[in-house]
């Protein structure tokens, strides 16, 4: 995974002198191979400390690690598509339509460049392997949660999604060492999920985590984690990009299911 994917994928949970950080190599990522991380911290107008702990945040060691990983992404990542432009009122309905293909398309690729094969690949053998299989998501997920049980039944698989909350604690407190919680939920911070969590910990239940990218409750716990991404943080727009991303993900995994059928 590239710096500018975990930049991009991290960008809503930076404090303001990590969001210029982020600004300044996402649009300056060019300069950094000739800056020490004290220049880099004056040319962000940010503390050295910070360009240290922006650093960590992303998963580096420190600074040296940070310039030698924007560099392997000069280097070798291709040109991400770009969104064109925020939904405004105003828009015409072929405006509007181009400007949401053009939003999903790059919530896709972002979303594609998070996860790694191996965890694609870790997920499936789980899911394969599981005696009972429990999704569940949180208020905008749910759906989703129960469409991606109804698929997984029509594989055959041993699948089970409640919308009622309380039904979703009740069979979660049926499950076992053989069984698995997959938990679909953007912010990885529902109380309701961790709930159902917590009940699966306690029966050495497994875990797999679909949630934005990052350190949340439910990821952290998670032995395997699938991330989603969106470019857009208005409103309706919002919701429909965060669909995409997790359609995209479980389309992945019943695509790769299928595929290890044969």
């Amino acid at each position: 995974m590239s710096t500018f994917v975990k930049i991009k994928a991290l960008r809503p949970s930076l404090s303001s002198s990590e969001e210029k950080l982020a600004d300044f190599t996402l649009t300056s990522a060019n300069a950094i191979r000739d800056l020490s991380s004290i220049e880099l911290a004056k040319a962000a107008g940010v503390s050295q400390s910070s360009v240290v702990k922006f650093s960590q945040k992303l998963g580096y060691k420190g600074f040296p690690a940070f310039k030698l990983a924007v560099i392997d992404a000069l280097n070798g990542e291709p040109s991400e598509p770009k969104p064109q432009g925020k939904i405004t009122r105003n828009d015409t309905i072929e405006q509007l339509s181009e400007k949401l293909i053009s939003n999903q398309h790059a919530v896709l690729s972002e979303t594609k460049n998070l996860n790694e094969t191996a965890a694609f690949e870790h997920a499936v053998a789980l899911i394969k392997a599981s005696k009972h299989i429990l999704i569940c998501g949180d208020d905008e997920s749910a759906l989703i949660a129960k469409g991606f049980s109804h698929k997984l039944q029509q594989l055959g698989m041993p699948a089970i999604a409640e919308l009622d909350r309380a039904m979703q604690l009740a069979y979660a407190k049926t499950l076992g060492k053989n069984d698995l919680v997959i938990a679909i939920t953007e912010s990885g911070n529902n109380e309701n999920i961790l709930n159902i969590i917590k009940c699966a910990k306690q029966s050495n239940c497994n875990l797999l985590s679909l949630t934005q990218f990052g350190s949340n409750p439910v990821a952290n716990v998670a032995h395997i984690k699938l991330y989603t991404i969106t470019q857009e943080k208005s409103g309706r727009l919002q919701a429909i990009l965060t669909r995409t991303a997790q359609d995209f993900v479980i389309d992945m995994l019943l695509m790769s299911l299928t595929q290890s059928a044969r």
